[in-house]
């Protein structure tokens, strides 16, 4: 088993995600490829000492780039939509010192 610091990659910042958290409790990660819905639950419940109700995932293919005459691809990666019970307080993700 990975630990929780191998499953969440990083917290996903845009501004979908940010009205998302402000709406309700739904935090947004960027997730390793192979991690399943249990084990983001899990690692987010260990990281955050927070309960989550429910866990969306989705693959973000990776899109191609040209510089010049030369062309790569930049990496697939999967983001999880994770929903807090009722209750919970939101999550800071980074705090002001």
């Amino acid at each position: 088993m990975r630990s929780p610091h191998d499953v969440i990659v990083a917290p996903l910042i845009t501004e979908k995600t940010t009205l998302l958290k402000e709406k309700g409790l739904v935090l947004a990660f960027r997730v390793d490829r192979r991690a399943n819905k249990v084990e983001i639950r899990q690692a987010v419940e260990a990281l955050f000492k927070v309960k989550v109700a429910r866990v969306r995932t989705q693959n973000a293919w990776g899109k191609r780039k040209r510089v010049g005459r030369y062309e790569g691809r930049r990496s697939d990666w999967k983001k999880a939509y994770v929903t807090l019970k009722a209750g919970e307080k939101p999550v800071e993700y980074f705090e002001a010192v």
